[in-house]
């Protein structure tokens, strides 16, 4: 009975609660649609059938999916630490970097050779912006939602004198790089999957999707199925209890750090390597923020964080659609119905959670 009670809990927790947290969040943006004046169920039906009503909006969609899937898992996996990472948005900036590195400098590289490079490089990247917030806590002190946060700015500061100074293609006044080679390009989905009638019309969709998908696998097997995962979650639920077990509280801190942001610098393969085929300024365009709300409403699981991921992509695509269809609906009332879904995902979670739990476990209490 005892783990029925547990596996019920488990399904609440990780699917009904954010179900409702979402349903609720859509029940208020209705009504502020309906303020200002116009019909709440044609606005969703808009923005639904924007998302997944033809091939190209799939193809939007996930393409956007595979940037939150990215910071997603880095702020879960820094979470089961006990930390929060606000900086993926930095750490995504400078996997950029890594990436501007590899193409700029080494563009003779193979394909076989090339793309693999630049994964790395961004992963590296990305790391190492990582592990200054992780080491100042683990060895001064200062706490990660302080530094991670100020080191976006430092980050986005860094990016813009490279990208107008260092990196600038020759002859372009616009900050951004050269177009990478061809080798350095990945595929995109719409060329492989044409030829058996999937439809995804020219969307940026690429192969990144796949690494993103891996990177769900092998988030999963090092956090439940790793002895460094335990020390992991153990430092994340209770520190003196970890200290007490002879774990190196400090070492699994910068590590978990050094993994997050390497995940967030993933991020940059999506939007250089899939599409821009350049580093652009500001490509990031708020997505590592994102990823907070991705890895709440995903409950720090990679299933989670591939559904919750799907839909904030979905908010993306089905939004642009939304304000150009109809226009009363703009652009910011868009960004409006992601805050609130944000809101009741991160900062409201816990408002229906107690009285479900209750409701719904206390048949199982009533049985012997």
């Amino acid at each position: 009975m005892a783990a029925a009670r547990r596996g019920l809990s488990f399904w609440i927790d990780i699917g009904l609660i954010p179900l409702i947290n979402l349903a609720a969040a859509f029940l208020v943006s209705g009504l502020i649609v309906l303020l200002i004046g116009e019909n709440p169920l044609r606005a969703a039906w808009l923005m639904i059938y924007g998302a997944f009503g033809y091939g190209e909006a799939w193809g939007y969609t996930l393409f956007y999916a595979t940037n939150f899937i990215f910071v997603g898992l880095a702020v879960a996996l820094a979470f089961h630490a006990g930390l929060f990472n606000i900086g993926g948005e930095g750490q995504a900036y400078l996997g950029g970097l890594g990436i501007a590195i590899v193409g700029t400098f080494a563009g003779f590289l193979p394909r076989f050779l090339a793309i693999p490079a630049a994964i790395f490089s961004a992963a590296l990247v990305g790391g190492i912006w990582g592990l200054v917030p992780g080491w100042l806590q683990a060895r001064r002190g200062s706490h990660v939602v302080v530094t991670t946060i100020l080191l976006n700015f430092v980050a986005a500061s860094l990016m813009a004198y490279l990208l107008v100074n260092v990196l600038i293609r020759p002859g372009q006044q616009s900050p951004e790089t050269i177009v990478f080679p061809h080798a350095f390009w990945l595929p995109q989905l719409w060329t492989w999957l044409g030829p058996f009638g999937v439809d995804l019309g020219r969307s940026p969709l690429n192969a990144s999707i796949l690494l993103a998908l891996l990177c769900c696998i092998l988030f999963w097997l090092l956090i439940w199925k790793t002895k460094l995962g335990y020390e992991i979650r153990v430092v994340g639920h209770n520190r003196d209890a970890a200290v007490y077990a002879g774990i190196n509280v400090g070492r699994i801190v910068i590590i978990a750090m050094i993994l997050s942001g390497a995940l967030a610098g993933l991020m940059a393969v999506n939007e250089v390597l899939g599409a821009q085929h350049r580093v652009i300024l500001g490509f990031v365009a708020g997505y590592g923020y994102v990823g907070i709300a991705v890895a709440l409403m995903g409950r720090n699981h990679p299933i989670g964080i591939i559904l919750a991921a799907i839909l904030f992509g979905a908010l993306y695509q089905g939004g642009s659609e939304l304000a150009f269809d109809m226009p009363r609906v703009s652009r910011d009332i868009v960004v409006v119905v992601q805050g609130l879904v944000i809101l009741f995902a991160g900062g409201l979670e816990h408002l229906f959670g107690p009285l479900l739990q209750a409701r719904l476990m206390r048949p199982q209490r009533s049985q012997p």
